[in-house]
């Protein structure tokens, strides 16, 4: 009881914390908030001091940072928070009313993440069920290639072509259930990927378990055998699962933009970009409050499904020794990738030619050209160096933290929670408070987040393992924590979050387009990947060329990561601190299912 109370505290003084610094945000990046505002309200209006002066009046600014934040979190005991700073309006409805958006907006979003997810995992449910795995691991290319679409392109395609070519669904606004099936369509099937091929990871594992060999021998129907092995996986995603839900409703920024749906996400950026400071404290605070949820909810579906065996120690492991997986896909799509690279690296990417704009793909012009007449193979080469470097070094970066705050579940829950509640776009606006612009802004606004799936992936594996049984019998043998640590539990935990790291670095290289796209990442004239979508993106209909070069390049980014997971294997020994356990002594599935009989 002492150590949940100290862990309430400990997230709640995060989130506390979380919303001061948002309060202060202009004066951290010493910027006139009445200045700022008066834009928002009327850009053409002259910022003479008399106009300044009557707006700072107006907002109380020159009272301080602290005693307008003092009287905002007064108010919220009242269910108060306070008026906008641009319209006047009063912010607790305005705030809401956004929120019920996002929520069902994410609702349908995970009935379409949920549908992708089984069609993934579909073939490996059923050979397993069928007992015909014969050592297959989850092989993952159509999932990386899903993963790794931009969900703002994938926005901008099925508006322009479902929505307006094809008239099938309404494109633009948010005035029924119709108005979300595209939206949550861009947002579901990326999510979709990711959840499906991190549970695609793990059921080869379940079905070698011996209570699946031994229902299997007793006779049970395959379909028996199929469900109980995802109820024995799902706990180890369900963490993840809930970053999802918060994800998906205020990271949906671009999409919410895209077709114009007055969610929480938009509504947040709005209120950042024009520093109306009350909308973005409520919209902040309410994802905090979701992320809790969230995470509550998952530690009770965790209780719910498995909570006996982790109490108990009963829990047979998932992550057995195994051959790291062989296969030429990883040299092909690598192949593939350095072929592009080496053929627009010898191009020039910022030569301009007006009288070339939009050609299509030819010899001359292999990917085609953009608005500018820029040659796109080299755009996308050259910035192929920056992406992939950058991304890389995020992904190693955020590995090792994830991995080494999942070691601490209660010091990273509330953080991993409260990371997530906060929108990469929202930690870009903080980073640029706190550090200023730069070329290193975006990689430390991805960086701030990247990291808390990781964690809680961390986090749920070690929990689960810690409860193995093979644990309980080292642990009896005398070895110590030190032990367990080095021997048992990091080699069974790492390599599946090593290959969710891998799965995540084509999301590592989108959060930094959808950054550049919404004007937060690099620059023109850059050729960043993200930047080259958010140009060519207006050109769509006319020029899908100058779109799915970049588009196809990261898929296929994709497509190299999750096939090179495939080969991240540890071998174990199953050994005590002083006695080796030979193949002779280690249980035998036949043995298992003789004695259950």
């Amino acid at each position: 009881m002492r150590q949940q109370a100290v862990t309430l505290l400990w997230r709640a003084g995060i989130a506390v914390a979380l919303v001061c610094v948002i309060g202060i945000l202009p004066w951290l990046s010493h910027t006139d908030p009445a200045l700022t505002v008066l834009k928002a309200r009327s850009a053409d209006r002259d910022p003479t001091p008399e106009v300044l002066a009557d707006i700072r009046a107006q907002l109380g600014l020159d009272d301080g940072p602290f005693q307008l934040l003092g009287r905002w979190l007064g108010g919220l005991w009242r269910g108060d928070a306070g008026r906008s700073w641009l319209s006047g309006a009063e912010v607790t409805p305005a705030v809401l009313q956004a929120l019920g958006a996002s929520l069902l907006l994410m609702a349908v979003a995970l009935v379409v993440a949920a549908v992708t997810a089984a069609l993934i995992c579909a073939r490996t449910l059923w050979l397993g069920a069928h007992r015909r795995l014969d050592g297959r691991r989850a092989g993952g290319s159509g999932s990386a290639v899903l993963a790794a679409l931009p969900e703002f392109l994938t926005a901008s395609v099925l508006a322009t072509v479902v929505g307006v070519q094809l008239g099938w669904l309404p494109a633009l606004g948010w005035y029924g259930f119709q108005w979300t099936i595209l939206p949550a369509l861009a947002l579901g099937l990326p999510a979709g990927a990711v959840i499906g091929r991190l549970l695609d990871d793990l059921l080869p594992g379940a079905f070698e378990e011996p209570w699946a060999l031994a229902a299997t021998a007793r006779g049970l129907p395959g379909r028996t055998v199929a469900r109980q092995a995802l109820r024995r996986c799902v706990p180890g995603l369900l963490p993840n699962t809930g970053l999802f839900v918060v994800g998906l409703t205020g990271g949906a920024v671009a999409v919410e933009q895209i077709f114009d749906i007055p969610g929480l996400g938009r509504t947040t950026l709005q209120a950042a970009l024009a520093q109306d400071l009350p909308v973005l404290q409520a919209g902040t605070l309410l994802l905090v409050l979701l992320a809790a949820v969230a995470a509550g909810l998952a530690r009770l579906g965790t209780r719910l499904l498995i909570g006996p065996a982790l109490r108990d120690g009963a829990l047979p492991s998932l992550h057995r020794p195994t051959p790291p997986a062989r296969g030429i896909l990883p040299f092909v799509y690598g192949g593939l990738l350095i072929v592009v690279i080496a053929l627009g690296l010898p191009r020039d990417p910022l030569a301009l030619d007006t009288a070339e704009r939009l050609q299509r793909p030819s010899w001359a012009y292999p990917f085609g050209t953009d608005a500018l007449g820029r040659d796109v193979l080299a755009r996308v080469a050259h910035g192929a160096l920056d992406t992939l470097l950058l991304a890389l070094a995020i992904g190693a970066a955020t590995l090792v933290t994830g991995v080494l705050l999942g070691l601490l579940p209660r010091l990273a829950g509330p953080l991993v929670d409260t990371v997530t509640a906060m929108p990469p776009v929202l930690a870009a606006l903080l980073v640029t408070a706190v550090a200023g612009s730069g070329p290193a802004t975006p990689a430390i606004a991805v960086g701030v987040v990247a990291w808390a799936p990781l964690a809680a992936h961390t986090s749920a594996l070690l929990r689960q393992e810690r409860a193995a049984l093979h644990i309980a019998a080292t642990r009896g043998l005398g070895a110590d924590r030190r032990y367990l640590l080095r021997h048992e539990l990091l080699p069974a935990v790492l390599p599946p979050v090593t290959r969710h790291a891998l799965l995540r670095l084509p999301g590592t290289a989108l959060a930094l387009a959808s950054l550049a796209f919404l004007g937060l990442g690099a620059q023109p004239p850059s050729p960043e990947w993200g930047l080259l979508l958010a140009e060519n993106q207006p050109y769509t209909e006319r020029a899908p060329w100058a779109v799915l070069a970049p588009a196809a390049v990261l898929a296929l980014l994709g497509a190299l990561a999750v096939s090179a997971a495939g080969g991240v294997r540890l071998r174990r020994r199953r050994t005590g601190p002083r006695t080796t356990v030979t193949a002779a002594e280690q249980p035998s599935p036949t043995r298992e299912l003789v004695g259950t009989r």
